[in-house]
This record gives C-alpha cells, sequence and structure tokens, in this order.
C-alpha cells in the first residue's frame, strides 16, 4: 500500500530552510578553506599564474663567438645576420624572426655573448598546450573507445563463440590490469616493436629502390628511395592505451543496456519482418542509447582523469605540464590548485554534454 506521505506536497518554508542550509554549509566549507590558506606560511603569487597560460615577453639573440657581422639580409619571414668569426673558423649564421630590433650594423665587430638582437614573443604558456593536448587526447581516446566498446559489446551478446569468448578475453584482460601497466606496455613493449617494425619497412623499401621492375613508380612520382618511415609519436601510444582500456568498461555498459531492453521487444521486431540487425538497430539500440548515456558519462570523466598517466611516456598533456611549471617557478599550490580548476572544467563540460544528450534522448 502506498504511503499517503509520500505525494504530500512540500511548503515554500522547507525549500527555503534546506537553500539556507546548503549556503551555509557551502559558505563554512569555503571559510574553511580561505582560513586554512591563510594559517599556511606560504606566499600566494595567483598574478604570476596567467603568465603560464598566455606567455609575453623580450627574448635576447646573443653572438655565439668573436667577430665581425659581415652582412644582415631582410627576408620576407625572418631576418639572416652573418657573422665571421675573427679566428678564422666557419662562417656562422644567425636566424632572427621578422621585426626582431636589431643591436649592431654591418661591418661591426661584437665579441662572445654580447646581445645583437631582441625580439618580443607572444605564444601560449605550457598549461594552455597541456589542456590543448589533454583535450585532443581524451577526445580521440572516446572516440576510438566508444566504437571498440560497441562492437566489443555486441560481439560480448553474440551467439558466435569465437566472437563471445573474443569479447570475453578482451573485456577480461583489460579491466584486469591496471591502467599504469598497459601504457608501459603499449610505449616500451609494443613501441619498441613497431618502431622496429617500421625501420626494417624503410630499409627494405630502400632496397627495392633500385629494381629495374619497379622502375615504373618513378613515372607516378613515388620515389621508394626517398620513403622516410619515422617512428610514430608517444601520443598515439598514449591514444590507444586509453581508448582500449575504456572500451572494455563501455563493452560491459552496452552489454548491460541492451540486456536491459526487453526480449518481447526482439520477438515483436521480428514478427514485423525484421531481421535480427535491422531490430538491432532500429528497436533495441535507441532504447538501449538512454539506459547507458549515465554510465558512459562516468565513464568518460574518468577517462579524461586517466589522461593525466601519460605523463610517463613523455605526453606533455596538463598533469605533466602542471609539474614542469611548478619546476621552474616553485609555485607549487597556485599551480595545482589551477590544474585541479582546469580538469573540474573540462569533466563538468562533459557532464553538460551529456546531460543534454539525455534530455534530447527522453524527447525523442
Amino acid at each position: 500500500m502506498r504511503s499517503p506521505n509520500l505525494d504530500r506536497p512540500r511548503s515554500a518554508g522547507y525549500y527555503l530552510f534546506y537553500r539556507l542550509l546548503f549556503c551555509i554549509v557551502l559558505t563554512a566549507v569555503i571559510g574553511g578553506m580561505v582560513y586554512a590558506a591563510n594559517s599556511l606560511e606560504y606566499t600566494w603569487r595567483w598574478n604570476r599564474v596567467p603568465q603560464f597560460f598566455w606567455a609575453t615577453g623580450e627574448q635576447e639573440t646573443r653572438a655565439d663567438a668573436d667577430g665581425t657581422i659581415t652582412g644582415i639580409v631582410q627576408g620576407k619571414d625572418d631576418i639572416l645576420m652573418v657573422l665571421t668569426p675573427t679566428d678564422g673558423g666557419a662562417t656562422e649564421q644567425i636566424h632572427l624572426p621578422a621585426g626582431s630590433r636589431l643591436l649592431v650594423d654591418p661591418g661591426q665587430d661584437v665579441y662572445h655573448g654580447d646581445v645583437v638582437a631582441r625580439h618580443t614573443y607572444s605564444k601560449p604558456g605550457i598549461l594552455l598546450e597541456g589542456l590543448l593536448i589533454t583535450v585532443e587526447v581524451s577526445a580521440l581516446a572516446i572516440i576510438v573507445g566508444i566504437v571498440l566498446g560497441l562492437g566489443a559489446g555486441l560481439c560480448r551478446i553474440s551467439r558466435n563463440p569465437a566472437l563471445r569468448w573474443g569479447a570475453i578475453t578482451y573485456i577480461e584482460i583489460i579491466r584486469g590490469s591496471p591502467l599504469l601497466v598497459q601504457i608501459f606496455l603499449w610505449y616500451f613493449v609494443a613501441g619498441y616493436l613497431i618502431d622496429g617494425l617500421l625501420s626494417k619497412l624503410e630499409v627494405w623499401l630502400h632496397g627495392l629502390a633500385g629494381s629495374p621492375s619497379l622502375a615504373w613508380l618513378g613515372s607516378l612520382g613515388i620515389h621508394l628511395g626517398d620513403i622516410s618511415l619515422s617512428p610514430v609519436p608517444p601520443l598515439w601510444y598514449g591514444v590507444l592505451a586509453l581508448a582500449i582500456f575504456a572500451g572494455a568498461y563501455v563493452a560491459e555498459i552496452v552489454r548491460a543496456g541492451i540486456q536491459s531492453v526487453s526480449r518481447g521487444q526482439m520477438e515483436a521486431a521480428r514478427s514485423l519482418g525484421m531481421t535480427h540487425a535491422q531490430a538491432m538497430r532500429k528497436i533495441i539500440l535507441p532504447q538501449a542509447f538512454r539506459r547507458i548515456l549515465p554510465p558512459l558519462a562516468g565513464q568518460f570523466i574518468s577517462l579524461i582523469k586517466d589522461s593525466s598517466l601519460l605523463g610517463v611516456m613523455a605526453v606533455r598533456e596538463l598533469t605533466k605540464a602542471t609539474r614542469e611549471a611548478v619546476t621552474s617557478s616553485l609555485q607549487s599550490l597556485e599551480l595545482w590548485f589551477t590544474c585541479a580548476v582546469l580538469y573540474l572544467v573540462l569533466t563538468f563540460a562533459l557532464s553538460l554534454c551529456v546531460q543534454y544528450l539525455e534530455r534530447r534522448a527522453v524527447r525523442r
């Protein structure tokens, strides 16, 4: 029997009281944090934080040897300064950015360490660069993870034993090992093997360059001897590690979402003449999508935070960039608080996007 108190309307005073209670608790927490910050014997320098988002200043260019400026050529994109050493060594070419302020004239003698030019610069700071890399890595890993997870989730409920067992093996191995270990394996093991194969492939292609039977490739503009296969950047190993890790969890979320839809939906669709694939695409997956959105949001929020582990493989994401900024400036508290806020902005933005998708799915 339903309790009569469940549907009882609340008075305006009820909502006002708990809103005030929330504001009081929030104010107390913020006040406690401010008091704790003021109690620390630490000099806060928040005014220095913006330079780590956008750096501006003036940079000096110095002579590397004693000699004479024998020429200055104003180019379209840069300025070329020619320095002839006094000891008769090789002529040195100094490339300066366009718009540099020259402090010497042709024919003027300079000494080692003399400032020959100055130029102002304005460029993204280390925190902004790290933030952009974190967004790039997370977005790519989310897209690939969705594709892997959807495929693995469908294989997980397939009647084909090979597909089902393969999906189970993938899911259990990935979920049963730490992400940090997987990143190490991808970077130090798989990366070593892949780069070695690329190097051998490059040598093999160069060996085929002199083959008469492949001379026709030159008419197509393909020169095997000029092909250079550079090693895969660490960023892509990081994206792959995160995507495969997230795909295993997405697969289980997809499986649970599909199995939560009543079997009668599939039976009704098949009775209307739909194939299994059509019923899955038009009937089952749209209903499952609405149910799996909240856990998917949680998984992708965790993925953004897990991207902080990519610093171990020389990817300068947000956490590694913050660590480098702290090392150079010794402003640990300000920068780590800023780093936490940036992660909060990213995860909150993703949460808002998922909530928008949920509302649209409900209206449909």
